[in-house]
């Protein structure tokens, strides 16, 4: 097992590594066997504070320091991802029940972000602005918000932590993190890590982990933060989004989804089938972009369908060690419960199951299910792991209504011989992100990403970095001497 759940299992507080001094441990498990990885004693309301004071005094000297210099320490970072990529991967497999491809996939999209965050260090350009007022120069500074508070899940942890303190850092704030309870590790202190091992000055980068049991809305009322970036379930992010407004902080929300992946009539259905599988399969199905609803032109739903159901039978499903497992465990045992729970509850409505999975612990096999009621609310709400709803239509209109009866709006796809059918396609769904005959799981690092409607608010990547992570600042110089009318 990685050192990592021995070495990292503390505080990382102003550039010191120290125990927590809450009255009670988190406990880290390995969702496949239940083995406890490690022990940490959580962060009180005084931690949080002594965090954000940290990175307070810290970020001043470091927003000062030369963006060529900054970025030097973005290159070290990466640099050491790489050497250590074993060993990481090692940690997701064991603390999140990550598959060998998952781990893969999430390493390979966080070396991409550390790649422009070193770019994005040298990204804040200044403007001058015309004035009406004759000798007047207005200049408009891109300055960094000062401190960022990050709030990172459990599904991609490394990587969804990296995607929001990376690009504060480069920019020249100070971050506090704040890991998921069940990956306190690779979402929190082993970035903490990283980033201490690559140089950063102590004080600028902090994690705390911690639990509101412990100490409610600390993290987002606290004064220090100008920015909170949080990443989870809508539920939630209504409620950190109700308090920052209330502080007047800016809120950036990656929220959950309700993807659907739409085979039209002249799709490749063999291309479509995979697809399908991966967007809805990739993680157990733990991932905000899956694809929950699985919408097929019914002229061509029975060959889709019987190739699905086939595919999905092959995925093999274990210990999530063992580099042939495509489906490992769920998180936890609440998470598995309440996939049993929706199963069961589209039965109950009339739902035909072509698949069903069983649940043994956290290993939750896949399930297809069809026939589910139109106006059933499993349909319109987000499911977070291996059950996918097959739904048939008869003709673009239906579909473009389906897709889009959902509160939510991250991303999805289309499946068509024509691109540019579904291009247009692709405009008329509601969503912040869709994809055209691919999946509906994907992230680059410069390309806005983040929905509409319950599934967020603001976009993080590329220039969207600019927005969340900095403010602007108006200075302007008269030159000679300006007229008053008094």
């Amino acid at each position: 097992m990685s050192s990592y759940f021995t070495d990292l299992a503390q505080q990382y507080i102003d550039g010191d590594w120290r125990p927590g001094t809450g009255s009670w441990d988190i406990i880290d498990f390995n969702p496949y066997d239940n083995e406890k990885l490690a022990s940490i004693t959580i962060a009180t309301v005084d931690e949080v504070d002594a965090a954000y004071r940290a990175a307070e005094r810290a970020q001043k000297q470091w927003a000062a320091t030369s963006p060529y210099a900054r970025r030097a320490v973005f290159e070290k970072a990466l640099k050491l991802v790489e050497e250590r990529e074993r060993e990481i991967t090692e940690a997701i497999i064991a603390e999140l029940g990550g598959t060998h491809l998952k781990a893969a996939f999430e390493l390979h999209l966080a070396k991409e972000f550390l790649r422009e965050a070193v770019h994005l260090a040298l990204r804040p350009e200044g403007r001058i602005i015309p004035s009406p007022i004759d000798g007047k120069e207005n200049r408009v500074y891109r300055v960094p918000v000062g401190v960022v508070g990050v709030i990172s899940p459990f599904n991609f942890p490394f990587l969804l932590s990296l995607k929001s303190v990376a690009p504060a850092l480069a920019l020249g704030n100070g971050v506090v993190l704040k890991p998921h309870q069940n990956t306190p590790i690779v979402g929190g202190t082993l970035i903490g890590k990283i980033f201490e091992d690559a140089g950063l000055p102590g004080g600028l980068l902090n994690v705390v982990v911690t639990d509101i049991a412990e100490i409610g809305d600390t993290f987002l009322e606290h004064p220090v933060p100008k920015v909170i970036s949080f990443t989870g379930s809508d539920q939630v992010g209504r409620h950190v989004a109700t308090v920052c407004a209330s502080h007047f902080k800016r809120s950036v929300l990656e929220l959950g989804g309700n993807s659907a992946l739409v085979v039209l009539d002249d799709a490749d259905i063999d291309y479509a089938v995979d697809a399908a599988v991966f967007s809805r399969y990739v993680h157990q199905g733990q991932v905000c972009m899956a694809a929950n609803r699985i919408l097929v032109d019914r002229s061509v739903s029975e060959e889709f369908t019987g190739k699905f159901v086939a595919k999905v039978r092959s995925l093999k499903v274990g210990d999530p060690s063992d580099p042939q497992t495509i489906i490992g465990p769920v998180i936890n045992s609440q998470q598995a419960d309440a996939l049993t729970a929706t199963v069961e509850q589209a039965l109950a409505e009339g739902a035909t199951a072509l698949v069903r999975g069983t649940t043994t612990d956290n290993l939750v096999e896949p399930s297809v299910l069809t026939d589910i009621p139109a106006g059933s609310a499993l349909l319109r709400r987000e499911v977070f792991g291996p059950v996918a709803f097959l739904v048939p239509f008869d003709g673009e209109e239906e579909a473009v209504r389906i897709v889009n009866d959902t509160p939510y709006g991250l991303s999805g796809a289309v499946h068509t011989g024509d691109v540019e059918r579904g291009v247009r396609f692709a405009q008329r769904i509601d969503t912040g992100m869709f994809h055209v005959n691919d999946g509906t799981v994907h992230d680059e690092p410069i390309v806005p990403f983040g929905g509409e409607k319950h599934s967020g608010l603001g976009r993080l990547n590329g220039e969207s970095m600019l927005d969340a992570f900095t403010t602007q600042k108006w200075i302007s110089v008269q030159h000679g001497r300006s007229g008053f009318p008094f």
